[in-house]
């Protein structure tokens, strides 16, 4: 990867490649998770530190069966094992439930996958009749074995005592000169157990990542899949093709996506949501009829019913729309109530205040809540109307129904329904005269 994050720590859609393998996995119930590590090991265990799992040290990279039995140790006899890989990251929970229900007593089952071009790949090598009897790497294989197409992913599942009978056996005669887990299919039916093979249904479920190119691929896959998934579920994407979604994503009915959304975290759209070009959202909730408009960022917000949001607009943690709420270009708000019917239209921040409810706060005005050490809270009472280019220097009170005019620099409480004006006199100076600056030496 020519990076110092370790492969499986690369992000796909926003988080490492293992986390989609430990989520899916997640999906199945397992009795444990056990990830085998080597070079970059300690970074991966700090990043995986919110995950409950089971560790395993290969120290010597000797092939994939040595990488696996150093993992089971921490496995009983009479578990099933499934082999998955921290740089496969797409494989699916249905498929793998599949795998599982074909293994059991004596029987393993093994995923394998139909490939155009399978170079690469071990073989899977099948009789007469079609019942697998080996896996040959491409190495190690023939001239004739390598024009098979169907190829293994690695992907298996059988008992945990068989597993570790075989590992036991495994030798290192090959020209990799390492300890293949694929040799296990071969013993396994030299001895008489069934191999069942599922073919995987298709190509991309499989895929791993070896460079970024393919990493690249992958990400491009994935936004695919999520498009696909939104529009089932009832979503219009203006181009499925610049849909970008890292997260979780909950749609109502009949949602509007234009071009160069990028959703992240766990983001919930109610009916009728249109949200337009280029906005970034990143853990929010919005609720019915509400229209997020071009260039817009929102992170963890909450919107109410048929809001205006934007052009330009910043909605910032802690940010809290009621219905019919107006924030218009280059707004910004912050830890921020604001109620029923409220608009904040222009170059506006509203950082940590309760706003009420059908309350006007004109252009240029700001919350002053930060004194250098300490955030202090402005309160805005219902149907008060705040001038253009007001400065709110909190702790401070507006009362409902009062009027702030423009250019006030407001220290004390507003009286409810009063105007409330605070301006230096206005004053014209005779015989001043604008500084020049002066000239550079030489020049006339």
């Amino acid at each position: 990867m020519r990076s110092d994050l370790p492969k499986v720590l690369q992000p796909l859609a926003g988080k490492p490649l293992l986390q989609h393998v430990i989520d899916t996995a997640r999906q199945l119930q397992p009795a444990a998770l056990v990830v085998v590590h080597g070079h970059g090991g300690a970074q991966v265990q700090a990043a995986m530190q919110h995950e409950t799992l089971g560790w395993a040290l290969q120290a010597e990279q000797k092939g994939t069966g040595h990488a696996v039995a150093q993992a089971l140790p921490q496995v009983p006899d009479d578990h099933t094992v499934l082999v998955l890989y921290g740089d496969v990251p797409l494989v699916q929970a249905d498929t793998l439930r599949a795998l599982l229900a074909l293994a059991g007593p004596g029987q393993l089952a093994l995923l394998t996958v139909m490939l155009e071009d399978p170079t690469g790949y071990g073989r899977i090598l099948r009789d007469d009749s079609g019942r697998v009897r080996a896996i040959v790497e491409q190495k190690d294989a023939t001239p004739a074995q390598l024009a098979v197409r169907e190829g293994n992913t690695g992907v298996l599942a059988l008992p945990a005592g068989m597993l570790r009978g075989y590992l036991s056996q495994l030798r290192a005669d090959n020209a990799q000169g390492e300890y293949y887990l694929t040799d296990v299919i071969g013993m396994a039916v030299e001895d008489g157990h069934v191999v069942a093979p599922l073919v995987a249904t298709t190509e991309s479920e499989v895929l791993g990542v070896n460079d970024r190119v393919q990493l690249a691929q992958l990400e491009g896959v994935y936004r695919r899949q999520c498009a696909e998934t939104a529009m089932r579920a009832g979503a219009r994407l203006a181009d499925p093709a610049r849909f970008d979604q890292r997260g979780e994503l909950l749609l109502g009915r009949d949602v509007f996506i234009d071009v160069n959304v990028v959703f992240e975290g766990r983001v919930a759209l109610g009916n009728r949501v249109s949200i337009g070009p280029g906005c970034v959202l990143r853990d929010v909730t919005i609720d019915d009829d509400t229209q997020v408009f071009s260039h817009c960022v929102l992170e963890q917000a909450t919107v109410g019913k048929d809001c205006r949001i934007g052009p330009f607009a910043r909605l910032r943690p802690g940010a809290q729309l009621a219905d019919e709420v107006h924030i218009g270009n280059y707004v910004e708000v912050k830890n921020s109530n604001l109620g029923v019917g409220s608009k904040a239209n222009h170059l506006t921040y509203l950082g940590d205040a309760t706003i009420g409810s059908g309350v006007n706060v004109g252009a240029g005005t700001i919350t002053c809540n930060y004194d250098g050490a300490n955030k202090w809270r402005t309160t805005i009472g219902d149907g008060a109307f705040i001038g253009s280019g007001s400065m709110l220097v909190a702790p401070v009170n507006v009362g409902a129904g009062a009027t702030i005019g423009a250019g006030t620099t407001l220290t004390k409480t507003a009286a409810e329904g009063k105007l409330t004006l605070a301006r230096a006199k206005q004053m014209t100076l005779d015989g001043w005269q604008r500084p020049v600056k002066a000239k550079p030496p030489g020049k006339g």
